[in-house]
């Protein structure tokens, strides 16, 4: 019976310790990027101020402002074009939705991670054209 308990202790913290690691893997990203063709000519945004842009592996980390009261019911996602543009590097289309029904007068920034990993292409990089800013920024892998 001690056996079985000192077993089962075991699993039970080997556990805990996994699941701690991958919550705090810092090449996490936020969100998925969409692919999509019809939601990149469809969607539109309300409005955005770009402060700054980073990979981080496989992570795009966009840091941008807006107005509102909390950022809380901010909804956030990148549309990519679905094509890729013949250049070298290769480029691709993406954009920044910011759905926001925040009605006040205060100026949030937020930082926000999206796993680009989808739009990788022939060849060891990508430009990241964000058509909403002109704002550009090149993805190794």
């Amino acid at each position: 019976m001690k056996r079985v308990l000192i077993v089962f202790s075991l699993i039970i913290f080997s556990c805990s310790q996994d699941d701690e690691a991958k919550t705090n893997y810092s090449g996490e990203c936020d969100f998925e990027t969409t692919i999509s063709a019809s939601r990149f000519a469809n969607t539109t945004s309300d409005q955005f101020k770009m402060n700054s842009l980073a990979m981080e592996g496989d992570c795009l980390k966009i840091n941008f402002g807006a107005s509102g009261c909390s950022r809380e019911t901010w909804e956030i996602e990148l549309i990519d074009s679905g094509a890729v543009l013949e250049s070298n590097p290769p480029q691709r289309n993406v954009k920044l939705i910011l759905k926001n029904n925040e009605s006040c007068q205060a100026y949030l920034s937020k930082e926000v991670s999206f796993d680009v990993s989808s739009l990788r292409v022939d060849g060891n990089e990508v430009i990241l054209n964000l058509t909403e800013t002109g704002e550009t920024i090149l993805y190794r892998y």
